[in-house]
């Protein structure tokens, strides 16, 4: 628990005794799983605990998001949506993952943790819409087809309020290319050189 708080520390991130609890159960099940099912290329426990978790982290406590309606869209091992709701529990929280092994995982995640409001949904993200609607935050990690995802996010049925991005400095100058969205600064992410979170606001 000591190496999650002082992870935390170094991204200048608050370290609660029950979210340090919740970080610790996440990353064992994580390992666990990661035996059977491949939910991460990473397997060292401290690089998933900075580049997966912190990273994850961060971008809630530098976007305002204590509370509201979140769509995790291809969420995968969880991430960015479930360290979000462990870093802000008053989220309701929607992990869309088509990949049947990967949400059983993420039940899993969430019956451990005791985690209310955090829903997982087996479909891909484009078949979504009304369900899911209205939505505060959608956010993607690593997903890529930058232009189909805003195009979703942006859509009527879903009137998403604001996208947040977990994105590499080379895929910026493709996204901002999407007029649909007020682009804010990059968010350069701690320890790394050229990963950023970036942050778009619905333009009507």
């Amino acid at each position: 628990m000591a190496v999650i708080r002082r992870a935390l520390e170094d991204f200048q991130l608050p370290a609660y005794d029950d979210q340090v609890v919740q970080i610790q159960q996440y990353i064992k099940i994580l390992l666990a799983w990661n035996d059977k099912i491949n939910l991460t290329a990473i397997r060292d426990p401290l690089e998933i605990l900075y580049r997966h978790f912190c990273e994850c982290i961060f971008a809630g406590s530098s976007v305002p998001m204590e509370r509201g309606r979140l769509a995790d869209a291809g969420t995968g091992a969880g991430l960015p949506g479930l360290p979000l709701k462990i870093l802000r529990p008053g989220l309701q929280v929607f992990l869309i993952e088509s990949n049947l092994k990967k949400a059983t995982f993420l039940a899993e995640v969430i019956r451990e943790l005791g985690l209310r409001e955090a829903q997982v949904l087996v479909r891909r993200y484009e078949e979504l819409g009304e369900e899911i609607a209205p939505l505060d935050y959608v956010c993607s990690r690593a997903l890529g087809e930058y232009t189909k995802f805003l195009d979703w996010a942006h859509s009527g049925a879903l009137a998403a309020k604001q996208v947040v991005l977990w994105i590499g400095a080379n895929d910026l100058p493709e996204i901002r290319k999407n007029l649909s969205w007020e682009w804010q600064e990059p968010i350069p992410v701690p320890n790394s050189l050229r990963r950023l979170i970036l942050v778009g606001t619905r333009k009507l």
